[in-house]
């Protein structure tokens, strides 16, 4: 139907104001239509709460829902969860026709929420906006179908590729819009990840500093022989949502010190001397969590992409150049050999943020 297109676009933008709020949950925004005139919309506002479609059946009396049609994001669930089956009760409300941008990847509730649709002759579509959905909802598909968290790396850089100056200094590279679409990554995202190099020098806080309601993320530091100072702001600012990823080389009284702090502590194998990344992204997933940012620095960008645990990158380049062969560039270590070894990226996007070019990208 010509207006499919509207009330999906609508469902959507509904969907994207769960961003951040509903994880590990998927983001699913939902428009109740009859005579093509919206009657009640909603959205999954929080982890735990209603789903959208109850969202936007409250307050729609019985009569007004029957005949009416219901586009939803998302595949209604079809499981008893923290919140009853909400395919059951589309059918009970009368609804003549369901159009669902895509189906749940989700084992528990793939094409079984359909079903029941379906099975009350109700006429149900799937597909719209597909591409759209899938990638608004890429950190949920990648969890719920491999129980490993989605990872981004993101890194700010200049015009010639550093980081930082020759005495480290990085402050600031970018301009201030790119900052704060930085912190905004970091309500959507669950985690955020940096290596102890970059505590050392920055000493950041790794928190969300804007106007208005936010959830600060969880903070992963990777620290093979625990160097961090007992002093740095992970572990004085909010000490319960930091994880010290470190190994056996560690020593264990200061391993103690820092559980004492508030924070938590995940001895990890090694590999190549280092923490085993691998290792951290599945003992994060036990946990439920379903997303990281890796920030810095440049020996862990590196690290991160050699062991394949990264989904997407996000740059920011600044148009400033400040030179310098000892200054670090965005990716370190050791570094790959031959141009037909060089780690690729698709679906590239670029867009212009304040003064600064961001180009987004996913690794093939």
């Amino acid at each position: 139907m010509p207006d499919d297109l509207k009330y999906m676009k609508r469902a959507i933008t509904l969907a994207k104001k769960g961003a951040g709020w509903v994880n590990p949950n998927p983001m699913v925004g939902a428009v109740l239509v009859k005579d093509d005139r919206i009657i009640g919309e909603g959205f999954h506002e929080y982890f735990g709460g209603n789903h959208a479609e109850v969202n936007a059946f409250d307050g729609v009396p019985a009569e007004s829902a029957k005949g009416s049609t219901l586009y939803v994001t998302l595949e209604p669930c079809s499981h008893e969860g923290k919140t009853p089956p909400c395919a059951t009760m589309i059918a009970e409300k009368g609804i003549k026709r369901v159009v669902v941008g895509m189906e749940d990847p989700n084992e528990f509730v793939h094409g079984r929420g359909l079903s029941i649709l379906r099975a009350r002759n109700i006429r149900v579509e799937t597909g719209m906006m597909e591409p759209v959905v899938r990638q608004m909802n890429e950190v949920f598909i990648k969890y719920i179908t491999t129980k490993i968290p989605f990872v981004l790396l993101k890194s700010a850089m200049t015009l010639d590729g550093k980081i930082a100056t020759v005495t480290n200094a990085s402050r600031w590279i970018t301009g201030e819009a790119s900052r704060k679409m930085v912190h905004m990554l970091r309500q959507n995202l669950s985690a955020v990840m940096v290596g102890v190099n970059t505590v050392a020098f920055d000493d950041p806080m790794l928190n969300i500093r804007l106007k208005g309601s936010w959830k600060n993320p969880l903070k992963i530091i990777a620290d093979t022989h625990c160097r961090i100072s007992p002093d740095a702001k992970v572990l004085t600012n909010e000490p319960q949502l930091t994880i010290i990823a470190t190994t056996k080389l560690a020593d264990p009284q200061k391993l103690k010190h820092i559980e004492r702090m508030g924070a938590q502590v995940l001895v990890c194998p090694l590999k190549d001397k280092r923490v085993d990344l691998m290792f951290v992204m599945h003992s994060l997933g036990s946990m439920g969590i379903d997303s990281v940012m890796i920030e810095g620095g440049s020996t862990m960008a590196f690290s991160a992409l050699q062991e394949g645990i990264v989904d997407k990158i996000i740059t920011f380049i600044a148009p400033k150049i400040i030179g310098g062969a000892s200054a670090p560039s965005a990716v370190g270590g050791i570094g790959i050999e031959k141009m037909e070894d060089a780690i690729t990226l698709k679906n590239l996007k670029t867009r212009k943020v304040g003064n600064d070019i961001m180009v987004e990208g996913w690794i093939t």
